[in-house]
């Protein structure tokens, strides 16, 4: 049994589709005007998890995520570098789907835009007009009347007297009532507009969410998704205006992932403490260490960024790979290995408790270490730990090239000896070729009884980042 945190209900409950064997899940994706941070990321990264286990499970997933490809910041963005919003849109959609393989995170089914989907938004927005739900302000802006909606407030648990008391209204506003919030925004000038039967305009931020969720997905559909920043005012109207217009429920499951913080709070663009997902992926190995990091914690709890967490991730990473080494990525676990399978479903099926799921891949990494004396058993290990690993996107790598990618290195000013021609030459990151040399450099002394030598190339070659390890009369390294 699937048990997913809803935090409409603020409980954890059972998963039941409203489709059996299908699941229709919506999150919400990325505004298009700047690189994705390490907080997208992990919108990016929760979700993908989410959607793998649930196929792994045997549902139908039709997975939907949205591109915000108009609004405020967009215009102003264009307009400060002198271009089209179509070339900075596309510019960065594109940058997102390039951040998006490089942390192997699957592409949604469908990835509806908000200016290629106007059709169905002011198709809800005439709906809403026609039964009161939405009016006309004096400035021909069209708002959503929230006194209309009783049950306004459900999801952030706020109560709209308790609002209203915290907000201003001008005296001149078009708004009839301060919590009131807009649907469409009548054009002005040097900013791109739509026709409609209101005049020339674009949509306000929520409706496109809930009309392009509902286009996808049908009215009533199992789960939504998105940051915890959105739950409050963004998902609350989107539940307002979606159920006002179609007269059903919207969601079943309303699914929020936690902050990304730096120094104690939230990253965020708006407070200029954001790490972009490519500027991450110099200071990492590889770019699976960030997503193995984002899913050492819990998708809910909240998930602090430092270079110290970052190399933590890289450490554990390179443990399981340790564990795969000289094992093909073809390896297949037979039925008799199910009690892993078993435990790492159980920490899935609760909430999707990741943490939990990867102490399991840790105890069938020592279970492989165990083994090696009956080299069947732990090839079979070998197996099921790459077939978990890929339920979670990670581990599908060759273990041997993932162990020696280069670690990159806060300075370049370590330096080693080079008074001895055998030792390892002086340099910030050595080449494959020049590690192999002093293996074989090492090697020799050995054979000649040159224990100082040998001993002296093991630790150069040590300081520069690189662990030799002796095994069945052959060495291997990797970079640590």
């Amino acid at each position: 049994m699937l048990e997913i945190y809803n935090t409409l209900t603020r409980s954890k409950q059972e998963l039941i589709p409203i489709t059996p064997g299908k699941i229709g899940i919506y999150v919400c994706g990325m505004t298009v005007y700047d690189y994705c941070h390490l907080g997208h990321a992990r919108v990016m990264i929760a979700f993908d998890v989410v959607v793998r286990h649930l196929r792994a499970l045997g549902y139908e997933v039709t997975y939907v995520r949205n591109i915000t490809d108009v609004d405020d910041k967009i215009i102003a963005r264009a307009q400060q570098n002198t271009e089209s919003i179509d070339s900075l849109t596309q510019q960065f959609i594109d940058a997102m789907h390039e951040d998006e393989r490089a942390l192997a995170v699957i592409a949604p089914d469908q990835e509806p835009r908000a200016t290629q989907s106007m059709p169905q938004i002011i198709s809800m927005i005439a709906k809403l007009i026609e039964n009161n739900s939405a009016y006309i302000g004096s400035n021909g802006d069209v708002f959503y009347a929230v006194n209309q909606f009783s049950s306004y407030g459900k999801l952030s648990g706020k109560r709209i007297e308790e609002l209203r008391a915290g907000e201003r209204i001008d005296i001149d506003s078009a708004k009839r009532d301060p919590m009131d919030f807009v649907l469409w925004k009548s054009a002005k000038p040097d900013e791109p507009a739509w026709e409609s039967p209101w005049g020339n305009g674009r949509p306000g931020w929520h409706i496109e969410c809930s009309a392009m969720s509902t286009d996808c997905l049908g009215n009533h559909f199992d789960i939504h998704g998105g940051g915890m920043d959105l739950q409050f005012p963004h998902h609350e109207n989107e539940i307002a205006q979606s159920e006002a217009a179609t007269g059903e429920t919207f969601v079943n499951l309303w699914m929020h992932n936690g902050f990304v913080r730096v120094d104690e709070e939230k990253m965020s663009k708006s407070l200029d403490n954001f790490f972009t997902v490519r500027e991450v992926i110099k200071t990492v190995r590889d770019p699976e260490v960030i997503r193995f990091f984002i899913i050492s914690s819990h998708y809910r709890s909240p998930l602090n960024y430092s270079q110290d967490n970052l190399n933590e991730a890289d450490s554990a990473l390179t443990r399981l790979y340790t564990a795969l080494r000289g094992y093909p990525t073809s390896d297949k676990a037979p039925e008799r290995q199910a009690g892993y399978t078993n435990q790492f479903n159980d920490a899935m099926n609760d909430d999707f408790n990741t943490p939990s799921a990867l102490s399991v891949l840790f105890e069938v990494a020592r279970e492989i270490n165990r083994n090696q004396s009956k080299p069947d058993v732990a090839a079979t290990l070998a197996g099921q730990l790459r077939q978990l690993g890929g339920r979670l996107g990670i581990l599908q790598q060759n273990a041997d090239q993932f162990l020696k990618k280069s670690i990159p290195r806060q300075t370049d000013t370590q330096t080693t000896s080079n008074t001895d021609e055998n030792a390892v030459a002086s340099s910030s990151v050595l080449s494959d070729d020049e590690i192999n040399q002093c293996i074989k450099q090492r090697t020799d002394a050995r054979n000649n009884k040159n224990w100082e030598l040998a001993d002296k190339i093991r630790d150069e070659l040590m300081e520069q980042g690189i662990i030799l390890e002796d095994i069945s009369g052959s060495t291997t390294w990797r970079r640590g």
